[in-house]
């Protein structure tokens, strides 16, 4: 038994129940999801002293503001529709509960993992598009905490592209279909998390 279902096991449950009848958990959520909320916890605290820095390190003087790329509106909608894909895959996969590589939540599920990708590749065009410009990372300090910001989200969305190919995997070798829904359950849950962390950095960087 995993030790999440050790620390949350309530033995005295079971006293006093009639005879036949199994004890049921009062907290019951699988170790996938739980393990996603802690970690989304912990990145929400990292976020947050990073925007606390970014707010702190604006009041020195040789603060010089990067004027916001366009692309980054792209990139937005890339990543917000990606993030609408997935939340449509879930509800498809709990409507018609076929979860394959072929069916429509498959396909949903295929089409937020691409555009993933495109807000990726986008990020990295402005990154490009910045430094020929002459806005290194040491010109200042707006700068270095533009690409670090980003920078840190892009990592987060990285580690989220990894567990959207084990679930394209399971999807496509016809895995079990309770296992199926859960990995776009989770997929779906982070990449919202991951738009609003992107949300409020765009809303930061735009209007400082």
């Amino acid at each position: 038994m995993s030790f999440y279902r050790d620390v949350t096991k309530k033995p005295w449950n079971t006293v006093g129940l009639p005879e036949g009848i199994e004890p049921r958990p009062a907290f019951n959520m699988p170790n996938e999801k739980v393990a996603l909320i802690f970690f989304a916890t912990c990145a929400s605290v990292l976020f947050s002293l990073l925007v606390v820095s970014y707010f702190i390190r604006m009041t020195v003087g040789d603060w010089v503001p990067l004027a916001t790329p366009s692309m980054l509106w792209v990139n937005t909608g890339a990543l917000a529709l990606s993030s609408v894909c997935f939340h449509f895959a879930v509800l498809q996969s709990r409507k018609t509960g076929a979860v394959r590589f072929g069916s429509g939540a498959g396909l949903l599920s295929l089409a937020g993992g691409l555009l993933a990708i495109v807000f990726i590749a986008g990020q990295y065009s402005v990154s490009e598009q910045l430094l020929a410009a002459g806005h290194g990372l040491r010109v200042n300090a707006a700068n270095a905490f533009f690409y670090l910001l980003t920078g840190i989200h892009v990592i987060h969305l990285l580690g989220g592209l990894w567990v959207w190919g084990k679930a394209q995997v399971r999807l496509a070798i016809g895995t079990d279909a309770k296992d199926a829904r859960l990995s776009l359950e989770l997929c779906a849950w982070y990449w919202h998390f991951l738009l609003v962390i992107w949300a409020i950095l765009f809303y930061l960087l735009a209007s400082t």
